[in-house]
């Protein structure tokens, strides 16, 4: 097989797994065990190479072709345990389908944080890996006995737990592995101890030196840098291997002595910026330590420095580059805090510098990338806080960057994507801003740019992924729009191609999902456009796949809303025809349980309160007063409770809805009117429900 492991973890513990990335591909066997045999065959010298994936997957939470390919071709499995890979659909996935292959042997897990088997958020086990797999390939009730690494404190601890890892990977037994490490940690401690004592004697000679004559200092300092440059890279990872974090502080802290001790005279830009990089590499060190306090202070007094040179040489691109290189530091480590204010800040400031550079080298692509994603960053977190007028800044600016790199470079498809995501996401503000002409427009160059991408690459899944959903994307918005046929087309067009890879890849969730998705919101569309047959074969077939999806795996809440939905779409369905299914109080009930629980978690989440609104007025419908009263008035106040896009036409649609089952018709108007001005014409969504409101409730 090409791996020797692939590594599965949530993206909240990016950092951990790639500390352990490292540390695996970088043990080197003891050399009196190489050439033997292991349980799992043939002892090599190292675990290379070893899968990490490094790149965002989507929001829906299934698994793209490489991923599978690099599932398959992987000897086993390392699972980095904590309470957000229990809740990541990723790494749920990820397990399923290597259990499916039938490698479940082969899975061992990395506790970094939270309780195994705790059953609560403290759970760190996501739910492929506690239980066993039934006979259809489903995730069973049988719990299943993972093996485990603890690396928490207060249990096996990073330096065992990493050990067991080890022996697990390389098929030996703990004690045989602990044993030659021991002794050849012994050795390798006692020269790298031998050496950093040396090279802190050396270089407290040479600073002292430095101070005496100018030009001997001028030598010497040469030589002291380099002497530090070493002690902040080789002589770190090192110290690193063997465990040593206490002389690894002591030689950052001996390196920060070093530049204190320069008078004022010999503190050259280039003496600044060493010391910059080395506060940089001291503040991720200690971060890769835990020890996040103490690493936001490297990184403050990196930026103090850095910035005094950039404004020294305002010039000078290279220099500007590197300041917005430390103030994106400071802001990630405001993020890893959980403080998203003053992450904010953190990369404000980075994108001020890199668009004060941008004066200077306008073509630079690095340059402009970074701003791209920066901007991108930014505007995700604004956009998560609710603030979309300021996210929509962010997003307009990465759109600028994006089409300045595209025209630099037009077959670069990673900049293209860039592109397509910044109309995506302007797109978006503009239709939670209720302009839905410019909404349109937005998803129609998206469209454009994937139809290209696609074009280059035709047996590439995930481009012909992206370009369905863009297509989508579009119709649904053309529908809102009146443009039902146009919206239609597009829609089932979508359809057809996700129904298409799924049958390609029929083991694949995440085409799965696409199908499900797309069918129920088609179902939505023909139900206002009057066609309830085919309606309801596409709300059928949605309940369906979700249905199979949730049995498959409980815990994913996006599954959980998505079948909620497809009753929901149902109720309207038998709401519109006048007549009621025999459980369908039963059904919507059941429905609102699960959407209003995600709701209380995500009161400001949109598709949340959209969902939950509108299984509310479904059920107020098919209700008598005091209840259906109680049902529009909850939803009118979830409505009025949002802090931003008010005018998004498909929240206003409900608003209208709830003021009707509430008896004020002439608020309910003035919304219809303030909708029609916006352009809003999708078909007979009003008149549907003020026709099954009378019908059902004389």
């Amino acid at each position: 097989m090409r791996y020797r492991a692939f590594i599965s973890y949530s993206h909240a513990d990016a950092r951990q797994a790639t500390w352990l990335h490292r540390q695996l591909e970088g043990y080197r066997l003891p050399s009196r065990l190489r050439g033997g045999s292991g349980e799992h065959g043939p002892l090599p010298e190292r675990l290379v190479p070893i899968f990490r994936d490094r790149d965002d997957l989507s929001s829906a939470g299934q698994l793209g072709p490489q991923i599978e390919a690099a599932l398959a071709d992987s000897e086993a499995l390392v699972v980095v345990c904590s309470p957000s890979a229990a809740r990541s659909p990723f790494v749920d996935s990820e397990i399923l389908a290597y259990k499916r292959l039938g490698r479940g042997d082969r899975i061992y897990a990395f506790i970094i944080d939270g309780e195994p088997n705790a059953g609560d958020q403290r759970e760190c086990f996501p739910a492929a890996l506690r239980f066993e797999l039934e006979p259809d390939g489903s995730i069973g009730s049988t719990p299943a006995n993972p093996i485990a690494a603890d690396a928490r404190a207060g249990k096996d601890g990073k330096s065992l737990a990493r050990l067991k890892l080890l022996a697990g990977l390389f098929g030996l037994p703990l004690d045989t592995l602990r044993q030659r490490e021991a002794q050849r940690r012994h050795r390798r401690m006692a020269a790298v101890t031998a050496l950093a004592v040396l090279v802190m004697l050396v270089t407290s000679v040479l600073a002292v030196q430095a101070v005496v004559a100018q030009k001997a200092a001028e030598r010497r300092q040469k030589q002291a840098e380099a002497l530090v440059d070493f002690m902040l890279g080789d002589l770190n990872d090192k110290l690193s291997e063997v465990g040593r974090l206490d002389i690894l502080s002591a030689v950052n802290d001996k390196a920060m002595a070093y530049f204190k001790s320069l008078p004022n005279t010999d503190v050259t830009a280039a003496v600044l910026q060493q010391r910059a990089k080395a506060l940089v590499k001291i503040g991720v060190v200690r971060s890769d330590q835990g020890e996040l306090s103490k690493a936001m202070e490297s990184f403050e007094a990196a930026s103090k420095l850095s910035g005094a040179l950039a404004r020294a040489a305002p010039a000078n691109v290279a220099t500007q580059l590197a300041h917005a290189e430390v103030l994106a530091y400071v802001g990630l480590s405001h993020w890893y805090q959980g403080d998203l204010a003053r992450a904010e800040q953190g990369f404000d400031a980075a994108y001020d510098v890199l668009a004060g550079a941008r004066r200077l080298a306008p073509d630079d692509p690095q340059l402009l990338f970074q701003l791209s994603t920066v901007e991108n960053n930014n505007g995700h977190v604004l956009e998560a806080r609710g603030q979309i007028d300021q996210a929509t800044g962010h997003y307009r600016r990465m759109l600028e960057a994006a089409q300045r790199l595209t025209t630099l470079a037009p077959d670069e498809d990673d900049w293209q994507n860039q592109l397509a995501l910044a109309h995506n996401n302007l797109a978006k503000m503009a239709l939670l801003g209720g302009n839905l002409s410019m909404a349109i427009e937005g998803y129609r160059r998206q469209v454009a740019i994937q139809r290209a991408l696609a074009a280059r690459d035709p047996r590439n899944n995930a481009q012909r992924r992206g370009l369905l959903i863009a297509r989508f994307t579009l119709g649904r918005t053309l529908a809102l729009m009146g443009q039902a046929e146009e919206g239609r087309r597009l829609m089932q067009q979508a359809l057809d191609e996700a129904r298409a890879l799924h049958a390609m890849e029929p083991s694949s969730t995440d085409f799965q999902s696409d199908v499900g998705l797309y069918a129920l919101q088609l179902a939505r569309l023909e139900r206002q456009l009057g066609n309830s047959e085919s309606a309801l074969q596409l709300a059928q077939e949605s309940a369906g796949l979700f249905d199979a999806l949730v049995r498959a795996s409980k815990d994913q809440p996006t599954w959980q809303s998505r079948q909620a939905e497809a009753i929901t779409e149902r109720a309207h369905l038998a709401i519109a025809a006048g007549t009621r299914e025999g459980d369908l109080d039963t059904q919507l009930r059941k429905a609102l349980q699960t959407l209003e629980a995600q709701l209380a978690q995500s009161p400001q989440d949109r598709s949340s309160v959209l969902a939950t609104v509108d299984a509310r007025l479904r059920l107020a419908a098919i209700s008598s007063d005091p209840e259906r009263t109680r049902l529009a008035t909850t939803s009118l106040a979830t409505i009025e409770a949002q802090a931003s896009a008010r005018n998004d036409p498909r929240l206003r649609v409900l608003e209208a809805d709830a003021l009707r089952q509430l008896g004020r018709r002439a608020d309910a108007s003035a919304v219809d009117t303030a909708l029609r001005a916006s352009g809003y014409r999708a078909p007979a969504v009003a008149r549907v429900a003020r026709a099954a409101a009378a019908s059902l409730n004389p």
